[in-house]
């Protein structure tokens, strides 16, 4: 044997050392068995074992979110990989970067519905960004180069990568990253000079403009936050954000018109609607955003900034298209906007500013807390405003209503700080998450809004967070229901509660506390702050279980199916605006 031949294993735990890990979520089985040997013996790399593989995905999915890094797991064949195919679209919808290495049976045994077989590069396809099969091990470290290459690179997405075992156990040649040669796949970075100028020759046109910008803004860096900043301040313009790019702008500066979409703000989506000229940067025009597509904006011009050339017109055709990495084409813009000395039309912007003002008064997040009974908008303001001047705090959410509240009530004022699962909406996401951020930040405050049925998708995950010690706080919004499914219920299907109700849920203190962790619990408005004091001063674990109004609903709100300028403002909406059991407003 020559001497720089390397098992298998071994060359794989090289590769993640030279591509920068030094963290890996997964669980064993007999196919990874001689990764999970090699990896014991080294210290370079520390691996998080989860409860479950589901978990292991979404743990990465919030390490990567929150660091910028390429999330890595590793799982066993089979059941194996296939628990981690719900965390791999998630990451696929919301453009995480991820590599997912999946056991497999020898190759041999390939086709033969040999035991934990399964053909996961086939189930993988339509959910990863791209996957491999190594049947050679002379092939593994170039493999392995590549998928965090293509993880990383444009749209950011998961990358799958399945090792045979008998190709883990081998010996082969090490390729170190600088030897390896892409073929192909290079996302272009710069935008067209030429339709930048246009762009911002529309924009200093405009009478009417807004930005609606997307979380391909914090994939991005940074540094592309700061210049959208820049750019949004030196316009002047309104600027709104979706569910993903929460932080991509200062909640706070004035500009900001609220999230934008089916829970958005008033203001924010009549703003779209009556816009005359659009800048969407690093969003995709999704059905959330949009709602009726004929309807969209009907009377603006449109520029479109993705770095997925497949997202531009995909959905919503538009006049000036530019792509390129945010970061480089904000960059560019700017420089074009003051060269070219672009100046608004203050007269029209004024006036334009005047009518965003009329639609803000409506005020369309107020909630009344009073009574007895804690609303669930006022336990997340509580929440905000005891956490807003701490140093290093990260939110992550499980889905449903908690999530849409979370989303309008607490302010992010700047990126990889809030985690929630948008395009796949994937319940059980946010705990899990939150163990991944909490890895990567060990000091940091890390907090999962959950919603009671949501936290107990992967609620085997306490197990890890109590293994590792890690401190997570868990703070639940429970209202006995499935919220969110309990509202269309509501609105579109005559109060027809339809296995929502949760009537056998556990007693989340003493569930804290047989994993180690401590258990709160509120059911009065007086002692909310209280808790949430003692929940921030507790060094452990700690899952909080917060009694909020069960009935109810989350406002603003369009209807499935409307146009984005047709919107519930609140249960008075409802009654002068029925909803069909299709979901369209009769008006």
């Amino acid at each position: 044997m020559a001497d720089n031949q390397m098992q298998g294993s071994e060359i794989l735990m090289q590769a993640l050392k030279d591509q920068g890990v030094t963290k890996i979520f997964g669980y064993p089985g007999g196919a990874v068995l001689p990764l999970y040997d090699a990896m014991h013996q080294q210290n370079a790399i520390q691996h998080i074992l989860v409860r479950q593989e589901g978990g292991a995905v979404h743990a990465a999915e919030g390490y990567a979110r929150s660091t910028g890094k390429v999330g890595v797991v590793l799982v066993t064949s089979g059941p194996g990989a296939t628990n981690a195919v719900t965390g791999l679209t998630d990451a696929l919808m919301d453009s995480i970067p991820l590599v997912c290495i999946t056991g497999q049976v020898p190759t041999h045994l390939i086709g033969n519905d040999a035991f934990q077989e399964a053909d996961t590069t086939g189930i993988t396809r339509p959910c990863t960004k791209h996957n491999y099969l190594v049947k050679d091990v002379n092939d593994l470290a170039r493999v392995i180069h590549e998928a965090f290459y293509v993880a990383a690179s444009g749209r950011p997405g998961p990358v799958v990568i399945d090792l045979p075992k008998d190709v883990s156990m081998g010996f082969g040649t090490y390729l170190p990253p600088e030897k390896v040669k892409r073929k192909s796949y290079a996302p272009r970075l710069k935008g067209d000079p030429k339709e930048i100028k246009k762009a911002v020759a529309l924009m200093a046109k405009a009478k009417k403009p807004i930005f609606y910008c997307g979380g391909g803004i914090i994939n991005s860096g940074p540094k592309a936050s700061e210049l959208l900043t820049t750019l949004v301040r030196s316009t002047g313009y309104p600027c709104t954000l979706t569910l993903m790019g929460l932080g991509a702008y200062p909640a706070s500066d004035p500009q900001f018109l609220g999230m934008l979409g089916m829970h958005g703000t008033y203001e924010a989506n009549l703003a779209m609607h009556e816009c005359d000229v659009m800048v969407c940067v690093g969003a995709r025009f999704d059905d959330r955003i949009t709602g009726l597509l004929s309807e969209f904006s009907p009377n603006s011009k449109k520029i479109h900034i993705d770095i997925d050339p497949s997202s531009i017109n995909k959905n919503v055709t538009v006049d000036v298209p530019i792509v390129g990495d945010v970061g480089q084409v904000l960059e560019d813009m700017i420089k074009v906007w003051e060269t070219s000395r672009a100046k608004p039309d203050q007269k029209a912007l004024k006036a334009w500013w005047k009518q965003i003002d009329e639609w803000r008064a409506k005020d369309c997040l107020k909630f009344v807390q009073k009574g007895k009974v804690i609303k669930p908008q006022y336990a997340i303001q509580r929440l905000y405003e005891a956490t807003k001047n701490l140093d290093d705090v990260f939110i992550t959410t499980e889905v449903g209503q908690h999530q849409m509240w979370a989303a309008q009530f607490y302010g992010f004022e700047k990126p990889n700080h809030w985690l929630t699962s948008g395009g796949l909406g994937t319940m059980g996401y946010g705990m899990p998450a939150a163990l991944g951020v909490q890895v990567a930040h060990p000091d940091a405050l890390v907090i999962d809004i959950a919603g009671e049925s949501s936290i107990l998708m992967n609620i085997q995950e306490m197990s890890t967070i109590s293994q590792y010690r890690l401190p997570v706080k868990v703070f639940i919004l429970n209202n006995l229901y499935m919220g969110m499914i309990r509202q269309w219920q509501e609105l579109l299907h005559g109060g027809r509660y339809a296995e929502c109700y949760m009537d056998s849920l556990p007693d989340f203190q003493m569930l804290a506390e047989s994993f180690g962790a401590v258990g709160l619990k509120c059911e009065k408005p007086e002692d909310l702050d209280g808790m949430i004091d003692e929940m921030l001063k507790t060094d452990n674990a700690v899952i909080a279980d917060v009694r909020v109004d069960p009935m109810e609903n989350c406002f603003p709100m369009i209807p499935s199916g409307n146009a984005h300028n047709v919107m519930l403002l609140g249960p008075e909406d409802e009654a002068d605006k029925p909803i069909s059991e299709e979901g369209m407003v009769l008006v």
